[in-house]
């Protein structure tokens, strides 16, 4: 027992000692804590300096949020005043953003290199309207290396790499783009696109079709006297054949989207791997058992198909076109309408490039948490608009992310308020991009 009662004692001690030492190196820490609050407050400068030189750089610009773009006067370090962005800044980091794009378009670096000395596009004034980042960069400044002289606008309101554009900017290219514009500030940087007196475009870089019917609309005289349009997406290609019908396209259109290079590589590739991105980026769903219906199974709907189905999602396909319905029949999807399986799903992909796909009577049977979104270019193939109405509630979740409420409390995720999802809420494999942005510069060549 009193061996048992000493070995108790000594067991005791122990304790006491950990104690003891946790105590003398809370106290220790204390300390230095304290000297170090107060070396921070003698040079609490620096340490600001440094903070604000990161959100600068890095993070977008909060105390320039609540003013647009157009209410501010910028200038580049050059001097030059020709461009709308949101933050010329941040120049800095949109230049090391395009040094990392070019190492992923070897074919447009390699046609720069070999016919840069002989200026092949001098004489062409490229006007254009794509989406704006460090890839779409890389092609302008390849057009200028080979002569030609460029003024660019967006062709979605959500797409534009904010640092891509200052990047730009500071290399003196007019550019009048920003992420969030509003549907004003969208036709307000087209305009000023074109509308300078000393400058008249002869070339018209287009996706979508906006840029080339808005010249046809307010600038005749210029669209008449135009080169040649280079338009690379289904919606661009539909509107330029209403054009053509209506006797008015007086210019030569050059339908890129059909070329092998873009719709084998650009619409499939790009698509598989970025669909997954856009979706994780802003809901972080799980894809593994969720029953999804892509609408449209072209170039887009196979890449997007194929990346879900890869990922465990239960994938339905509707399609009009007997062949791209056979062929997703021949991939083992399950070939349906729209209207039989809209109840069931968990997710809704419109890749279609035709408007109003998915109506508001579509949209009113989705069951509860439903995620709806787009692939296809614009913003028309869901019917966004019938959903602005008095007996539906709005709720902003996050950026790009809404909840739209039903008076019964069901609720669907609107991604993107139906834009692009994966341009204006992720990024794009700039490899794949390459291929369509020298296939265009060869184009331009053609052309002039």
């Amino acid at each position: 027992m009193k061996k048992m009662y000493s070995m108790f004692n000594l067991n005791k001690t122990k304790e006491e000692e950990a104690v003891q030492s946790i105590c003398i190196k809370q106290i220790q820490f204390a300390d230095q804590k304290r000297d170090f609050n107060k070396r921070l407050s003698k040079t609490g400068r620096r340490s600001r300096s440094f903070s604000q030189s990161s959100t600068v750089n890095y993070n977008s610009d909060c105390s320039e949020d609540a003013t647009s773009p157009r209410d501010r006067q910028q200038r580049s370090s050059k001097g030059h005043q020709d461009f709308c962005i949101k933050n010329i800044r941040q120049a800095g980091l949109g230049r090391r953003e395009i040094a990392i794009a070019e190492q992923e378009m070897p074919a447009l670096m390699a046609l720069r290199k070999r016919a840069e000395g002989e200026k092949p596009l001098a004489g062409a004034k490229v006007v254009g309207c794509t989406h704006i980042t460090a890839h779409t960069a890389v092609l302008m400044e390849t057009l200028s290396a080979l002569g030609a002289q460029c003024r660019w606008a967006a062709c979605n309101i959500y797409s534009t790499q904010n640092a891509a554009a200052a990047a730009l900017a500071e290399e003196g290219f007019p550019v009048f783009a920003w992420k969030g514009e509003s549907e004003d500030d969208f036709w307000w940087c087209i305009d000023h696109c074109v509308s300078l007196e000393a400058w008249q475009p002869n070339m018209i870089l287009d996706d979508g079709g906006d840029l080339t019917h808005w010249i046809d609309k307010k600038y005749p005289n210029i669209f008449k006297m135009m080169k040649g349009i280079v338009e690379e997406s289904v919606t661009g290609v539909h509107r330029l054949c209403q054009l053509s019908k209506a006797g008015r396209l007086c210019v030569p259109a050059m339908n890129i989207n059909d070329s092998v290079t873009k719709q084998k590589f650009d619409n499939l590739y790009c698509c598989r791997e970025s669909i997954l991105d856009g979706l994780k980026r802003l809901t972080d769903v799980m894809f593994g058992g969720k029953q999804v219906v892509v609408c449209g199974y072209g170039e887009v709907g196979k890449g997007c198909s194929a990346a879900l189905k890869a990922m465990g999602s239960i994938v339905y396909i509707t399609e009009v076109d007997p062949i791209c319905a056979l062929q997703a029949c021949m991939d083992c999807f399950r070939l349906v309408k729209l209207n039989d399986v809209i109840r069931q799903v968990d997710l809704v992909i419109t890749c279609t490039g035709n408007k109003n796909v998915v109506g508001r009577d579509y949209l009113d049977r989705m069951k509860n948490g439903c995620i709806v979104c787009n692939m296809g270019h614009s913003n028309t193939e869901i019917d966004v608009a019938s959903l602005r109405s008095p007996e539906l509630t709005w709720e902003r979740v996050r950026s790009q992310v809404d909840h739209v409420i039903w008076p019964d409390g069901k609720r669907i995720i609107l991604l993107a308020e139906g834009h692009l999802l994966n341009l204006s809420c992720s990024t794009v494999p700039t490899f794949i991009l390459s291929i369509t942005a020298t296939t265009q510069v060869y184009y331009f060549y053609n052309a002039t």
